[in-house]
C-alpha cells in the first residue's frame, strides 16, 4: 500500500508523533538561550510550514502534513487546549485580587489601557490591509489593541519562577498585575468576539444575554453542583468517576458557550472558574485530576501550538509585510514599555528593577497565541495579519529572558517585603502552576 492510500487517521497519528518529537527536539535546545518551550514550539511550526520546510523542493509540507490531516490535527490540540483553559481558570484564584494596594491597582491598570491605546491607534492604520474579509472596522480595532495588550500569564510565571524571582519586588508586582490583566483581557476578548459574530445591534445584544444568562447559571446553579460532585466523588474510591464527570463538564461547557458565539474557549475557562476551590476538597480533587489533566495538556498542548506555527507563512508578507511587521513589533513593544516604565519607577522601582518590570510584562506567549488563533479562526484578521502577530508574539516573549539575563535582576532587585501594603509578596506556589508545568515543561537550564 502507498503511503498516500493510508487512512487519514493513521496518518494523523503520525504526524502527531512528528511535531511532539521535532517540538522536544527544539524545546531542549532553546533551553541554552533562556527561552520558554512555548516559543520552541511555534518557533517548530513555523519551521515545519511554508516559512522553511515549504522551501524545499517536493511540496513537503503538503506531503507530511496532507490538507484532510490538519482538521484531525486541530481536534486532538484543541482537547489539550481546553483542558488548559479549564486548569487556568479553576487556578486562577480571584480572591487573591483582593487587599491589594492601589500603586498595585494603579500599575496593573496602566499596563493594560496604555499598549491598548497605542494599539488601537496602530489596529486603525492596519486595518485597511490586514482586517478579515467582511469584518467591522470595530471588530478588528478591538481585537487587535486587545492584543497588543495582553501579557502571558502562564509564561510571566514561569520566568519568573525559574529567574528567582518570586519573593522580590519586581516579581510579586508582575505576577499581580498580569492576574489582573488577565482578567482584563479575557473581558475584552469576549466583547471583541460577541461583536464579530453579531450580524447587527441586536444579534450582538443577543449574545450578550444569553452570555449573561450563561455566566448566572454557572455561578448559582453550576459551582453548587461543582461542590457536590466535589464531595461525594472526591475521595480516593470515586477518582475515575469524579475524572469523567469534571472532563465531560469541561466539554459541554465549551460546547454551549461556542453555541452562545463566544468561543469555546471561555466555556472551559468559565468551568474551572467555578470549580471548587480551597479546603479539603480542592485538594482531593487535585489529587484525582493533576496527573491525569497534566498528562494529556503535555502531549496535546504543544501540538495545538505546533499547528498554529505551521499555519505562518512570513514568505508571502514582501516587503510591504516586512515594513508592518517593524511597525507591529515597535507598537507591542513601546506600548508596554510606557505603560510600565516610569510608573514602575514613581511607584519607588530602581530604573533596573522597572526595566525588568516592564520587561515581563511585555512577555505574551501562551495566551497572545491562543487568542490570534481565535481571531484567524474567526475572520477577524487575516493570514498575513496573523502571521505578523504571531511573529510579534515569539520576539516579545524571547526577548524576556536575555533582558532579564543582562539586567542580572536576580542578584540585585530588593526583595518583597510581606508586611508592607504596596509590596505584596507572590504566594509560594504561583496561580496557574499545575498549567504551567504542563504547558511550558522543564525550566531553561
Amino acid at each position: 500500500m502507498a503511503a498516500d492510500d493510508l487512512p487519514l487517521e493513521v496518518v494523523t497519528m503520525a504526524d502527531v508523533a512528528i511535531v511532539l518529537l521535532a517540538g522536544h527536539v527544539v524545546a531542549r535546545m532553546s533551553r541554552r538561550f533562556r527561552q520558554p518551550p512555548v516559543v520552541a514550539e511555534i518557533a517548530t511550526g513555523i519551521m515545519l510550514g511554508p516559512s522553511l520546510l515549504g522551501l524545499l523542493p517536493g511540496d513537503l509540507p503538503e506531503r507530511i502534513f496532507p490538507g484532510g490531516a490538519l482538521p484531525m490535527l486541530s481536534a486532538v490540540a484543541h482537547v489539550g487546549l481546553l483542558l488548559f483553559m479549564f486548569m487556568a481558570g479553576w487556578e486562577m484564584d480571584l480572591g487573591r485580587l483582593r487587599g491589594r494596594s492601589r500603586s498595585i491597582g494603579t500599575l496593573a491598570l496602566l499596563s493594560m489601557s496604555v499598549p491598548l491605546v497605542i494599539g488601537a491607534g496602530a489596529a486603525l492604520v492596519l486595518a485597511g490591509p490586514y482586517a478579515g474579509s467582511g469584518q467591522h472596522t470595530v471588530a478588528f480595532v478591538l481585537f487587535v489593541s486587545t492584543a497588543f495588550a495582553i501579557t502571558a500569564f502562564p509564561v510571566l510565571a514561569r520566568i519568573i519562577q525559574d529567574g528567582g524571582l518570586g519573593r522580590t519586588r519586581v516579581g510579586s508586582t508582575a505576577m499581580v498585575c498580569a492576574a489582573i490583566g488577565d482578567v482584563l483581557a479575557w473581558a475584552l476578548l469576549a466583547i471583541v468576539i460577541a461583536v464579530a459574530g453579531s450580524g447587527g445591534t441586536g444579534d450582538f445584544f443577543f449574545v450578550i444575554g444569553l452570555t449573561a444568562a450563561y455566566a448566572l447559571v454557572m455561578a448559582v446553579g453550576v459551582r453548587p453542583l461543582l461542590k457536590y460532585v466535589a464531595d461525594r466523588y472526591g475521595g480516593a474510591s470515586h477518582g475515575t468517576s469524579l475524572l469523567v464527570l469534571t472532563a465531560s463538564g469541561v466539554y459541554l461547557s465549551a460546547w454551549l458557550t461556542s453555541w452562545i458565539g463566544i468561543h469555546a474557549i471561555f466555556g472551559a475557562f468559565a468551568f474551572g472558574l467555578v470549580m471548587p476551590r480551597g479546603g479539603d476538597s480542592r485538594h482531593d480533587l487535585h489529587g484525582r485530576l493533576e496527573i491525569p489533566f497534566t498528562g494529556t495538556m503535555t502531549l496535546m498542548l504543544p501540538v495545538f501550538f505546533i499547528v498554529t506555527g505551521m499555519s505562518v507563512d512570513v514568505t508571502t508578507l514582501g516587503f510591504g509585510g516586512a515594513a508592518y511587521l517593524g511597525f507591529i513589533l515597535f507598537v507591542a513593544v513601546l506600548g508596554k514599555y510606557a505603560g510600565t516604565l516610569v510608573p514602575a519607577r514613581v511607584a519607588g522601582m530602581s530604573w533596573r528593577e522597572a526595566g525588568a518590570f516592564a520587561t515581563l510584562m511585555n512577555t505574551r506567549g501562551l495566551t497572545e497565541i491562543i487568542i490570534l488563533d481565535v481571531g484567524h479562526q474567526l475572520g477577524i484578521i487575516n493570514t498575513e495579519m496573523f502571521t505578523m502577530m504571531v511573529v510579534m508574539a515569539l520576539f516579545t516573549t524571547a526577548m524576556a529572558g536575555p533582558v532579564l539575563h543582562r539586567l542580572e535582576i536576580t542578584r540585585t532587585v530588593a526583595p518583597a517585603q510581606p508586611a508592607a501594603p504596596t509590596e505584596p509578596a507572590a504566594p509560594t506556589e504561583p496561580v496557574g502552576s499545575a498549567t504551567e508545568s504542563a504547558a511550558l515543561a522543564k525550566p531553561p537550564a
